[in-house]
């Protein structure tokens, strides 16, 4: 779209010279500007976070499948990366020593799984810090899957990557609609919500974490610049506290850890 946009500006440049020039009489690429319109965007179900309590308790409470599936699940929860990010990860991502998970702009593709080269979506390293949380979840999980290179392997070949379809898949067993409820995209936008809605971290940081993609490419060009990577790491470890405080119960976002984050 983005290229369209240009080329559309190019000709109308091209264009109007050639009218100064006496070339043609008008310019025929004048009124294209609503030939490229914005695509329309895919809006994925997340409950709201009144109902964090009884996700949690439905995944601690999963045991229809693999203990890997629950664990993958509870685990996008906590990190909010996209669903290919996660499928796809090799264990030489995750740094445990500085609890960092750096997902690659690309990775080393598996023969016979489409897709399987993807990276982080916005075709740059991606930083995820990990909290305390994540790390002991990775480390249960580690016990399953670290002798081999992908951390999510199928149920069938330890070579090829777990389903598209797992986290999907034991959200249903769990008794959600993925169509209406949540889905494992959905993760994202719950975790968008809570960040924004504790008033404890700026947009950018937010955003750069979240890795939306900025429409404007100045804004784009300082936020992929300016990594927050402190604020980050602080984010991510408040987000997995906050999920604790609402096992029991719901809290709102701007009722917890102020005094704990903010100096």
């Amino acid at each position: 779209l983005e290229v369209a946009s240009r080329t559309r500006q190019h000709l109308s440049n091209i264009m109007r010279h050639a009218v100064h020039q006496g070339l043609i009489d008008t310019n025929p690429a004048a009124n294209l500007g609503g030939v490229t319109t914005p695509p329309v965007r895919r809006h994925y179900p997340a409950l709201p976070l009144e109902r964090l309590p009884e996700l949690l308790e439905r995944i601690g409470a999963y045991h229809q499948g693999r203990e890997l599936t629950r664990l993958a699940v509870l685990l996008m929860l906590h990190v909010f990366i996209r669903s290919s990010e996660l499928r796809f990860a090799r264990w030489s991502e995750i740094d445990f020593t500085n609890r960092v998970w750096t997902i690659p702009a690309t990775r080393e593709p598996i023969i016979g799984v489409r897709y399987s080269g993807r990276g982080a979506k916005m075709r740059m390293s991606h930083i995820v810090p990990l909290s305390e949380q994540s790390i002991a979840i990775l480390k249960q999980i580690k016990d399953i899957t670290g002798n081999n290179e992908l951390i999510f392997p199928g149920d069938h070949n330890p070579y090829k990557p777990m389903c598209e379809n797992t986290v999907n898949k034991a959200l249903r067993v769990m008794g959600y609609d993925t169509k209406k409820d949540i889905c494992g995209h959905g993760f994202r936008a719950m975790a968008c919500s809570a960040l924004m809605e504790s008033g404890l971290w700026a947009k950018d940081a937010v955003e750069r974490q979240m890795s939306h993609q900025e429409r404007n490419t100045v804004r784009m060009a300082y936020i992929h610049k300016a990594e927050h990577l402190e604020a980050r790491k602080a984010m991510m470890q408040w987000w997995s506290d906050y999920l604790e405080a609402c096992r029991e119960s719901y809290a709102p976002p701007y009722t917890i850890g102020k005094n704990k984050f903010i100096p």
